[in-house]
């Protein structure tokens, strides 16, 4: 009783520190690393105590709360885990579960949710951080393939901007691209605000029959073709749209069923986290070992403050490279992911 007890007191600690790590952040936008790390460490000890699988894992690895004392000390849990374990810190019964796609035969993610309304406030807060308010935008999400299935963070997100959003255009759509065109051309007529965020397939077949110019549109891909045409180099891919909507950049967002914090990029595919994440590099042959210096090709490490339920140190398989401001960019995955992974995934 007294431990359960502790653990809803040390929760609601932290998570007031990380619902406000965006009110703190400096004249250039960051909430400073030794902030930002401090709080880490905080949500290591955290979930040291009250998850027992990390602790666990940590312990086999040689990790615990004596001998973490930096960030690049703390264990990062292989995203594999994901699949195969429930992930979670504390004692609750969850609200929801988010889950990845897959094809049939694979395997997917899920991820459980104890409180909805701590992921909406970090999307909402996140995305205000590098592009305002989102009730100023007319927010229009072409989601198909992620709408066909339940358990998307990715929806849940959009539908939570939709329903804060001043304007009534706002929306989700499948497959009415006319109804879709009337609604962007009417937004531009008004000099409405306008954020699209589409998969990238959707995006691609939208434009294929209703091209149109409006500059002023921040047109966001969200990645993945879901099998439903050929994969495009990022620069390829970008020019198409660039000229299908007549902007002259193509913004991201990169997101995880694994993860409840984002970051976004405003063009060429580099991405800046949002105040809750941050993210390293790790050696591509030594998956226990941090990069020394940024700007190398590694594979990609999430800390996410926002994962303050489940796990907040996420071993992804993206292979990227992270620079001295914290941005960082995706290159790949690992390949074999699922078979490369440590062998520790038979806990």
């Amino acid at each position: 009783m007294i431990f359960n007890i502790l653990e809803k007191i040390s929760r609601a600690n932290l998570q007031a520190k990380i619902r406000t790590t965006h009110l703190n952040l400096d004249a250039s936008g960051v909430f400073s690393e030794m902030a930002f790390g401090d709080l880490a460490l905080q949500v290591f000890k955290y979930q040291y105590t009250y998850n027992s699988f990390y602790r666990r894992y940590s312990s086999l690895i040689g990790k615990n709360v004596e001998n973490v004392a930096n960030v690049t000390d703390i264990p990062f849990l292989p995203i594999q885990f994901f699949k195969n374990q429930t992930i979670k810190t504390g004692k609750w019964q969850p609200q929801t579960t988010f889950t990845s796609s897959g094809t049939t035969g694979i395997t997917t993610s899920s991820h459980i949710v104890r409180e909805m309304g701590f992921y909406k406030h970090i999307a909402r807060t996140g995305f205000t951080q590098f592009y305002g308010n989102i009730a100023n935008y007319c927010v229009i999400g072409l989601l198909p393939s992620y709408l066909e299935r339940s358990g998307s963070s990715l929806v849940a997100m959009i539908d939570d901007f939709i329903r804060h959003s001043k304007y009534p255009e706002s929306g989700f759509f499948l497959e009415n691209h006319a109804k879709l065109a009337d609604i962007l051309r009417g937004c531009q007529e008004k000099n409405i605000p306008t954020l699209l965020v589409g998969v990238t397939f959707g995006l691609l077949d939208f434009i294929e029959k209703h091209s149109m110019n409006f500059p002023n549109l921040i047109v966001m891909e969200t990645g993945g073709m879901k099998g439903r045409r050929r994969e495009m180099i990022r620069s390829e891919l970008h020019d198409i749209i660039q000229k299908g909507f007549g902007v002259s950049d193509v913004h991201s967002e990169y997101g995880m069923t694994e993860l409840f914090s984002q970051a976004y990029s405003r063009k060429n595919g580099v991405f800046n986290p949002i105040s809750t994440l941050r993210v390293l590099s790790r050696e591509i042959n030594d998956p226990l070992s941090i990069q020394a210096k940024n700007g190398q090709l590694g594979v990609l490490n999430m800390i996410d403050l926002g994962n303050l339920d489940t796990c907040s140190f996420i071993a992804t398989d993206d292979l990227g490279r992270v620079h001295n401001d914290n941005s960082f960019e995706v290159l790949g995955r690992l390949d074999n992911s699922d078979i490369r992974g440590c062998n520790l995934l038979v806990l």
